[in-house]
């Protein structure tokens, strides 16, 4: 501590910090982290910040933000914005983001090689200047920047690191977090998300960052180290997209909100350019507001059904055909359309697996139109997202690869290593979806074009999209699933998480909602064994997911350990790496049936889902 540090003032602040631990109001870890940030010459810019709040005597906030270090996970790094704190998204920790980035970058690159890096931000609060912000880090480190100025998708964002061939990039982005947050998402050159060996390297250098070097953004512009390039990439973005769309019919009419982001820049553009003349945007979600004031809860996701209410009433009263929604970076798709095709229909959003299910038959259907098919084609997904994917691929001839563990990064790896020329169409069940190859992530625009072709298509024909959806169940069997969020909250929530999922692994559930365990897949192990038998080892790529497969599987397909079929009955658990929280995903499925049976069997998987889910709570509270 220098001698300036040792004022009367300075050492009352930090009594006031040990009384504030002594009394239960901050952890340790908080109280020995302030004192860092009050007296190490490199927090020197946040000391008088977090002095008048300690002068304020804010413990709880000041606890939250400083208890442990905001996690740096496999794609960035996430969180509440607050002014200073270990543990919230701020201009340090932001910079130490960047710095980490810039200093693995350069451990990597050959010497004598200029490093180069794309950054787009979308409309959330400070993410112009968290995008500048690392622009400066990067420049002192000797980069070159190519910076989009203006809102612009993360879809955008891959494309520009693909168009300027960049080392690297990084989207200013919470996605669908609530307003508080922020975030920045890395990516690597080819325009994925960072993958291994990089993610583990960035993150060990951004975990040893002490100081972060910074070069104004208005120099680095003045000497052309900082380049402008959203005039040159948003066309060729637009025309990429474009190059998806099947020529027909265009004669619906489509209301489109960006849920307040940055979807007027690419969805908007991409709709209008493949002709679709009736499409306008709803008003009160229409202007891009960080608050996002017009979505109930302010929480801008479109997986949740309550978000489209508004744009559905508008829709229902206006005669329209298609709601279409995208999350603030634009990158996931959230639809809703009328059940029937009769005036005043009851409307109905999709989940991301019945999106995903119905583009699947709509790219396949157009390729064998065209004829085009290729045997060595391939339909990519995740492991979590549903078997209706590859039941319907595999109906059309075409190959499907459903083992990747959750994260559309594993799709953008898939692409490459198949090869573009092999790639049909990417899907997860978080209402992320890609065709084309123009991108290495998920791309709402491209999903909305193709989702607005299917419902002018289906138009012609009298048929709605819940119609079509309906169709598809009868011919490859109803599937149904369902998503459960279970949080753990308080100090000993990450603690109750790794034992749920121990528990599930060592002593592992009999049945759930009355079906019977057959098989357990065990990801993080690569193990899997059927009840009262030792596991043995499957291929496969290693991640903290455990899969039980219940009754309805074949006892042929139990046996095959080593190739697992699409996913039937079955309970996946996925821990969060961030959060007290464990994501469980149902899946409840029928065979093939006729169409006068499909209601009673759709109303018999959704009490299946219900009594699995019923399950899952109990456990989650023994």
């Amino acid at each position: 501590m220098t001698q300036t540090q040792q004022t009367p003032v300075m050492l009352a602040r930090l009594l006031a910090l040990q009384a504030a631990h002594t009394a239960g109001r901050i952890t340790e870890h908080s109280e020995k982290t302030m004192i860092d940030w009050l007296t190490q010459p490199q927090y020197r810019e946040f000391s008088d910040t977090l002095a008048e709040r300690i002068d304020q005597e804010l413990w709880k906030e000041l606890d939250d933000a400083f208890w442990t270090v905001i996690p740096f996970g496999t794609g960035g790094r996430r969180g509440t914005m607050y002014p200073v704190g270990s543990n919230a998204i701020n201009d340090r920790t932001i910079g130490e983001s960047a710095q980490g980035l810039a200093d693995y970058v350069q451990s990597v690159l050959p010497a004598g090689v200029t490093p180069t890096c794309a950054i787009a931000y979308d409309t959330r609060h400070r993410s112009e200047h968290f995008a500048k912000l690392c622009a400066e880090v990067l420049l002192a480190a000797g980069f070159q920047i190519f910076f989009l100025r203006g809102f612009r998708s993360t879809p955008e964002l891959s494309f520009a690191v693909r168009s300027t061939a960049s080392t690297c990039g990084i989207m200013v982005t919470a996605s669908h977090n609530p307003p508080s947050d922020n975030a920045v998402k890395i990516y690597w050159g080819g325009g994925v998300q960072v993958l291994p060996p990089h993610d583990k390297g960035i993150i060990d250098c951004v975990m040893k960052v002490q100081h972060v070097r910074r070069e104004h953004f208005d120099l680095g512009v003045a000497d052309l180290r900082v380049h402008y390039v959203e005039h040159e990439i948003d066309p060729l973005f637009v025309s990429a997209v474009l190059l998806q769309q099947t020529p027909g019919h265009r004669d619906v009419s489509i209301l489109y909100t960006p849920l307040h982001g940055v979807g007027g820049s690419a969805v908007v553009p991409v709709l209008e350019g493949a002709g679709f003349r009736r499409l306008r945007l709803y008003g009160p979600q229409s202007n891009p507001d960080g608050d996002f004031p017009n979505v109930p809860g302010h929480i801008a996701n479109p997986e949740n059904p309550a978000v489209l209410s508004g744009p559905i009433d508008e829709a229902r009263a206006r005669g329209d055909d298609l709601v279409l929604a995208t999350d603030p970076d634009c990158d996931r798709l959230g639809a809703a359309a009328p059940l029937t095709t009769q005036s005043g229909s009851f409307w109905k959003t999709f989940t991301g697996n019945e999106i995903a299910a119905l583009l699947v038959d709509w790219v396949l259907l157009g390729r064998r139109q065209k004829g085009i098919f290729k045997p060595e084609e391939r339909v990519v997904t995740t492991l979590v997202t549903t078997g209706l994917v590859r039941r319907i691929a595999e109906g059309f001839g075409i190959e499907v690869i459903d083992t990747l563990q959750v994260g559309f990064k594993w799709i953008g790896q898939t692409i490459d290593q198949i090869g573009p020329h092999n790639f049909l169409f990417g899907c997860e069940e978080s209402h992320g979806y890609l065709a084309g190859t123009h991108v290495r992530d998920k791309d709402a625009s491209v999903a909305a074009l193709l989702f607005s072709e299917l419902a002018a298509s289906l138009k012609t024909n009298k048929q709605t999209l819940h119609e079509k959806l309906d169709e598809l169940f009868c011919t490859h069997g109803p599937h149904m699933e369902r998503q459960v969020s279970l949080a753990l909250p308080g100090a000993a929530g990450m603690d109750r998480m790794q034992e749920i999922m121990t528990s599930l692994r060592k002593n592992p559930p009999q049945s759930f909602g009355g079906l019977n365990v057959l098989r357990i897949r065990d990801y993080a192990s690569l193990a899997v064994c059927t009840p009262g038998t030792p596991a043995v080892p499957f291929a496969g790529t290693k991640g903290d997911l455990v899969i039980f497969d219940l009754v309805g599987h074949t006892e042929a397909s139990v046996r095959e350990s080593n190739r697992f079929p699409a996913i039937g009955n079955a309970v996946a658990a996925r821990p969060s790496g961030t959060e007290p929280k464990i994501k469980f995903y149902l899946f409840a499925v029928s065979p093939p049936c006729a169409s006068n049976e499909l209601l009673t069997t759709k109303n018999m998987l959704a009490s299946q889902l219900d009594a699995m889910e019923t399950d899952l709570r109990q456990l989650a509270n023994h």
